[in-house]
């Protein structure tokens, strides 16, 4: 049994209309000192097989499914 993150994030320079507004609004409710806010997709899985096997088909998993490689970069990580 392996558990892995899968972290996926906009490449640098590609708009993040999600993290823009959220950054808006906090300023709006009065958070000062806020630099940026970028959205991130995670995802949590556990996964019955070797954990080098595990990585393996998250990286699959991201190439055919999770992840749109023009615009995100994405990382899986074994817990």
């Amino acid at each position: 049994m392996a558990r892995i993150e899968i972290r996926i994030e906009l490449k640098k320079g590609v708009a993040d209309p999600e993290g823009k507004n959220t950054m808006k609004t906090l300023e709006s409710l009065g958070f000062e000192g806020v630099k940026s806010v970028s959205s991130v997709k995670v995802f949590d899985m556990e996964l019955d097989m070797s954990e080098e096997d595990a990585k393996k088909a998250g990286e699959e998993m991201c190439r055919k499914l999770l992840a749109n490689p023009v615009i995100q970069n994405y990382k899986v990580i074994v817990r």
